[in-house]
C-alpha cells in the first residue's frame, strides 16, 4: 500500500516536498473514526508511549515514597530539550533516590534545544546523560526499581522487572502478544514493541477516557495527564508542538511525540485516541499532521488562535523573508473535514 501524502512543503507557488504517512483515530470502544494509509503494519511508538512507561512510577508507590510531584511526573513523560531546568530536575530526582547521573543508562547526546545547546557551549561544559531527552523517564524507572528493591544496573533489559511491567501493561491494553518479532530498542536503550497504528490509537482512547480500567489505574493516568498539562514546558520545551498543544488545549488534548515521525494522543472529553506515522520520519510532517488533527477535533476560540498558531512552519530565508510553508495536503484536509465525532 502506498500511503497518502499528508503534508506538503511549498516554496513560492510550487510544492517542493511531500511527506506520506498514515493516521488512525479510534473510539474507546474500538470503533474506527478515521483510517488513512497503512494502519495495520506494526510500527514502533518510540517515545510517544512515555506516559504508559511511566505509569508504574505511580502504581508502585515510588512517586509518593520519593515525594515526586507534578514536575517530576511530567519529566518522567518528557522528551525534553535539555535546558537547565530539565537537567536540574532530573538530577534532583536521582538525588532523592540516592543515585546520580552515572546510574543512568540512557546515554549522552547534546541538548535538543538550540538555546540549551548554545548555553552549554558557552559554559565550556560537555553534555552528560542528564541532557538526554529521556533522562526523566530513566530517573523515574530507577526510582521504581529502588523503591521495590529491584536491580538497577540492568533496568533497561527486557529481563528486568521494570521493563517486564511495561511489557505486561502494553500487552494488557493492546491485546497483542508483543514478542521478539516486534521488539526493538530506542536510542535511549529501552525496549520498544511495535504495534499497528489502529491498536495504538485504541490504547490511547482507553487511557484518556479510563474505559475498561480499575478506578486506581484511571486515577493514576489522570494524575499523569494533569502533570503534563500543568508543566507543558517540561514535556518538550518552548516552541515545540507538544508543549504548545498541552498548554493551549489543557485538559482537552493529550499529545506526545516519538522519534521517526510518530505522534500519539487522545481527547479525554470525547473518548478518542489517535496515532500517526510519517513514512520518512520527518518531525515537521508528524507535528503538522498532529496539529491539523487537534485543530479539527477541538477548535480554539478566535481569541486563542493567534498564540496557538504562532509556531506554524513558515519557511524563511536567512534574511528573514517568507519563502514557503509546511501545510496539510488536500487529501488530509478532506479526510479531516469528513470526521464526525
Amino acid at each position: 500500500m502506498t500511503n497518502p501524502v499528508l503534508i506538503e512543503v511549498t516554496r513560492g507557488p510550487l510544492v517542493e516536498s511531500r511527506h506520506r504517512g498514515s493516521l488512525a483515530l479510534t473510539r474507546a470502544d474500538g470503533s474506527v473514526v478515521l483510517a488513512m494509509g497503512d494502519v495495520e503494519t506494526p510500527t514502533f511508538p518510540r517515545s510517544a508511549i512515555k506516559a504508559l512507561q511511566s505509569l508504574q512510577l505511580l502504581e508502585s508507590g515510588a512517586a509518593d515514597q520519593y515525594s515526586f510531584g507534578e514536575q517530576e511526573i511530567a519529566l518522567a513523560c518528557a522528551s525534553h530539550t535539555g535546558t537547565q531546568r530539565h537537567t536540574e530536575l532530573a538530577a534532583s530526582m536521582l538525588e532523592k533516590i540516592g543515585l546520580g547521573e552515572c546510574d543512568l543508562r540512557c546515554g549522552t547526546h547534546p541538548p535538543l534545544g538550540a538555546k540549551a545547546l548554545k548555553s552549554l557551549w558557552r559554559s565550556g561544559k560537555e553534555p552528560n546523560q542528564l541532557h538526554n531527552n529521556c533522562s526523566g523517564k530513566h530517573a523515574g524507572m530507577l526510582a521504581v526499581a529502588r523503591h521495590l528493591g529491584e536491580p538497577i544496573d540492568d533496568y533497561c533489559s527486557t529481563a528486568n522487572p521494570v521493563q517486564q511491567r511495561v511489557h505486561a501493561l502494553l500487552h494488557e491494553l493492546s491485546g497483542l502478544e508483543l514478542g521478539t518479532n516486534t521488539l526493538g530498542f530506542d536510542g535511549c536503550s529501552l525496549p520498544n514493541w511495535a504495534m499497528p497504528l489502529l491498536t495504538m490509537s485504541h490504547v490511547f482512547a482507553k487511557i484518556v477516557s479510563g474505559v475498561g480500567m480499575s478506578h486506581a489505574r484511571q486515577a493514576a493516568f489522570e494524575k499523569i495527564f494533569k502533570a503534563c498539562w500543568q508543566e507543558p514546558e517540561l514535556i518538550a520545551g518552548p516552541g515545540r508542538t507538544d508543549t504548545l498543544v498541552l498548554n493551549e488545549w489543557s485538559g482537552k488534548v493529550f499529545i506526545k511525540t516519538g522519534a521517526e515521525g510518530v505522534y500519539c494522543g487522545g481527547f479525554p472529553e470525547l473518548g478518542l485516541g489517535f496515532a500517526l506515522k510519517i513514512d520518512d520520519g520527518a518531525t515537521r510532517a508528524s507535528a503538522g499532521t498532529a496539529m491539523a488533527l487537534v485543530e479539527r477535533i477541538v477548535p480554539l476560540e478566535i481569541s486563542q488562535q493567534k498564540s496557538a498558531h504562532a509556531p506554524r512552519k513558515i519557511l524563511k530565508s536567512w534574511r528573514g523573508a517568507t519563502v514557503g510553508e509546511v501545510h496539510s495536503s488536500l487529501e488530509l484536509k478532506r479526510a479531516l473535514d469528513g470526521i464526525s465525532v
